[in-house]
């Protein structure tokens, strides 16, 4: 189970090709107009550094075989954003391209959680989400953007902000803006103007709050498809009281990610609570020993336990207004998505409970959201599903009604 956690797949990928800005002059007529250069506003740079044939990609999952059309390129992309303070920053990703000439449309992968730099997508690491979904998708004829986030590739040295709505949200847009930078400045692969998304775990969450950040806020930038998002913790406040109040498992990397979401929270919203205020002896004391690092932190036993009685008071009975602000800022279930939706989730998921899908589906339905469908997985946990997420988002991206 825990492999799934810390490097969920949904491996998909994406596009990217060397920029170069044309200065169209005439040589006959020094007084001819010249077209201004353009600077591109989100791409910093792009550099190749992987390329597979059809061949190399089958070795990957013969069982794909009758999917794979074409070889790929893979670009390493640097680009800007701003971190959750606001402040520019340079994030990076990866940009798997068709080696096609067939147009190609776009599929924005969101990785699952991850927890060391080397697992990025803009490394390729031949074990990493980018280099086995990533990969496959790409050899379809699929032109792939894979964001790193915040906290890996080239903004390492930050903090990743995990499960972080708008970061997620920012990060993942920007790296699209980028890529259409990219893809302007190249001829070789053509880009039918056609975007769609998909994400696992974290990347569920994460396709979530992009999917709502480019319908709100850049619809007229991209031509969005349908998304795809499987097992995200949509719904952070029915969550958190989940794991607050009642008896969950006892896995260690399970609640070592719950812990992750906590701390996150603290930093990005400057709550700044001592770990005594959070949680309980012997716990606050490993934690603080940590230093926010929850891989350091060792609980086996259900999540609630650690928890201080004061703090679950204070959320129960609605005290602690900055916490719950916070945990509701997340919240990316109950609004109306305009772009056809599915939302995949096993039904004995321990992990990102299945009632986040469910509340998802009947909140957004509500709005009065005409295209969204949770499809549930009986018996699928947090790693089993994912095939079956895989296989109904090719399903659902090649269906001529989305084309």
């Amino acid at each position: 189970m825990a492999k799934f956690i810390f490097t969920p797949l949904l491996r998909n990928t994406w596009l990217v090709f060397i920029l170069t800005i044309l200065i169209l002059s005439g040589c006959d007529n020094e007084n001819k107009p010249v077209d201004p250069v353009q600077e591109n506003k989100y791409l910093k740079e792009s550099s190749l550094i992987k390329e597979l044939s059809k061949d190399d990609i089958l070795k990957i999952n013969p069982l794909f075989a009758a999917y794979v059309k074409n070889g790929i390129k893979v670009y390493k992309v640097t680009y800007k954003t701003t971190n959750t303070d606001g402040a520019e920053i340079t994030a990076s990703g990866a940009v798997i391209m068709p080696v096609s000439n067939q147009p190609a449309s776009m599929i924005s992968v969101q990785h699952g959680t991850i927890t060391t730099d080397a697992e990025a997508p803009s490394h390729y690491a031949s074990s990493s989400e980018t280099a086995t979904f990533g990969a496959m998708f790409g050899a379809m004829g699929y032109i792939i953007a894979y964001p790193d986030y915040i906290g890996y590739g080239a903004s390492k040295d930050l903090p990743h902000p995990y499960e972080h709505r708008a970061s997620l949200g920012s990060a993942s847009l920007d790296l699209l803006r980028a890529s259409k930078e990219l893809l302007k400045g190249q001829t070789a692969v053509k880009w039918d103007e056609k975007l769609f998304l998909a994400g696992y775990s974290e990347g569920g969450y994460a396709t979530m709050s992009l999917q709502k950040r480019i319908e709100e806020e850049a619809s007229t930038e991209f031509n969005l498809r349908a998304s795809s998002c499987g097992a995200g913790a949509y719904d952070k406040t029915a969550f958190m009281k989940e794991i607050i109040n009642n008896q969950t498992h006892a896995v260690v990397n399970y609640n070592r990610l719950y812990l992750w979401v906590l701390l996150s929270y603290d930093r990005i919203y400057k709550l700044n609570k001592p770990a005594t205020y959070y949680f309980k002896e012997p716990w606050a004391a490993q934690i603080a020993a940590a230093n926010g690092d929850p891989s350091k932190v060792l609980i086996n036993t259900s999540f609630h336990n650690i928890l201080t009685d004061s703090f679950k008071k204070a959320l129960n009975d609605g005290t602690d207004q900055d916490f719950i602000k916070a945990i509701a800022d997340n919240d990316v279930y109950n609004w109306k998505p305009k772009t056809p939706t599915k939302l995949y989730h096993g039904l004995s998921d321990q992990l990102v409970f299945p009632f986040n899908s469910v509340n998802a589906e009947a909140a957004m339905k509500k709005l009065g959201a005409a295209d969204v469908q949770f499809i549930p997985v009986p018996g699928g946990d947090h790693g089993s599903t994912i095939t079956p997420y895989l296989l109904g988002t090719l399903t659902f991206f090649q269906d001529p009604k989305y084309k």
